[in-house]
């Protein structure tokens, strides 16, 4: 009877096996090199489909300037006719599927960094965002625009993903009613009117600049809020509201020296028979105000509402009447179809607060978010 041994010799396992191994080696770096090249001409992509083709493009999209503007005569060629479908603009729950152009606006009298810093942390495509800026010109409004100069030079010439689409940068044509931009000088009750009046300007100057027709969503920021989640952008969009609004708060240490939070922007509120009664006694030209004992309204503002402990919803929603700039999320279309910033009395409103009435009266609902928090600086 005859044996035959079927085992192979050590040397030939090992030699199997490290030709296996680099075999996987090998294809790991073709795939690798593949994605690269995929990465990189997604980049390149990205700069050839956010840049303008003509000087006619809307600002929200930024300019690279060609090199066939003129014709062989070096006859400057006259600008094409661009045409612009409105009815195709989405403004959806799901802004990132459908590469939806959000526009952040910001009247910025101070530069603070963490603003910055919370800007850049925005998980929303940067290729899908453009930033505008108005500024006072003051001393302090020089100094802010100085120094978000430099922070844009840095964010705009760094890595690609970061950048943002455009920015603009407005100087306001007027000057501010108040030259301190201290916290307690700005809350002064008769500073109010021709403070929030010039506030509602500066708005209008920096919205109707902007605006484009690719704009599916305005985001008002102000320049102090400094920390809001970074999902911000997508977590407002998914109500699919005309106008949504967060609670604005503000971290501070109380008297037993722990930290802690507190409401912060009374703007945002529901209105009250007290407040309506207050309002049919005014003159044309009289504005009600909120969060002042001289004038109580007993409205219900949106802050007071929020809940803090385990009972906290984020996604709890609440029908607002008046609305705070301090964080607002707004569909273009609002926009577009006439809702402003009044810088006068309207129904004894001004401002913002005005503009959620005049929303409202062209037919948009106005909502609020009291359990989702973003927050204010603490001077």
């Amino acid at each position: 009877m005859a044996y035959f041994d079927m085992r192979q010799p050590r040397s030939s396992n090992r030699t199997t096996a490290l030709g296996i191994l680099l075999g996987v080696v090998f294809i790991y770096f073709l795939y690798s090199i593949h994605n690269t090249s995929i990465d990189q001409s997604e980049l390149r992509l990205r700069v050839q489909t956010s840049a303008a083709e003509n000087p006619l493009s809307p600002p929200t999209s930024a300019f690279r300037k060609q090199s066939n503007a003129q014709n062989a005569h070096g006859v400057r060629r006259p600008p094409p006719v661009v045409h612009y479908q409105l009815n195709n603009l989405t403004a959806s729950a799901s802004p990132i599927q459908k590469h939806e152009k959000v526009l952040i606006l910001t009247p910025l009298a101070r530069f603070y960094p963490e603003y910055w810093a919370n800007l850049l942390a925005l998980t929303y495509p940067h290729e899908h965002i453009s930033l505008g800026f108005i500024t006072p010109k003051t001393k302090e409004g020089n100094a802010a625009t100085a120094a978000l100069q430099e922070a844009i030079r840095e964010t705009q010439s760094g890595p690609e993903e970061e950048r943002f689409q455009s920015v603009t940068i407005l100087r306001q044509d007027f000057v501010p009613p108040l030259t301190s931009q201290d916290e307690k000088e700005r809350h002064k009750m008769e500073n109010q009117k021709v403070r929030r009046a010039s506030m509602a300007r500066a708005r209008n100057s920096l919205l109707f600049t902007t605006i484009g027709p690719h704009t599916s969503w305005v985001l008002w920021l102000d320049g102090d809020v400094v920390e809001t989640p970074p999902t911000l952008i997508q977590d407002l969009a998914s109500h699919d509201k005309s106008v949504i609004a967060p609670s604005c708060m503000q971290r501070f240490v109380n008297d037993e020296g722990e930290e802690d939070i507190r409401p912060y922007d009374f703007n945002t509120w529901r209105d009250s028979d007290v407040a309506q009664e207050l309002a049919s006694k005014m003159g044309p030209d009289d504005v009600l105000l909120e969060g002042y004992a001289e004038m109580a309204t007993y409205r219900t503002l949106m802050t007071k509402l929020a809940k803090m402990g385990k009972d906290r919803d984020e996604r709890r929603l609440m029908p607002l009447d008046g609305v705070g700039g301090t964080a607002l999320l707004v569909k273009a279309e609002v926009h577009r179809d006439g809702a402003m910033f009044p810088a006068f009395p309207f129904y004894h409103l001004i401002e913002t607060e005005g503009f959620a009435k005049m929303a409202k009266r062209l037919g948009f609902e106005v909502w609020g978010l009291p359990d989702y928090f973003v927050y204010h600086y603490n001077e």
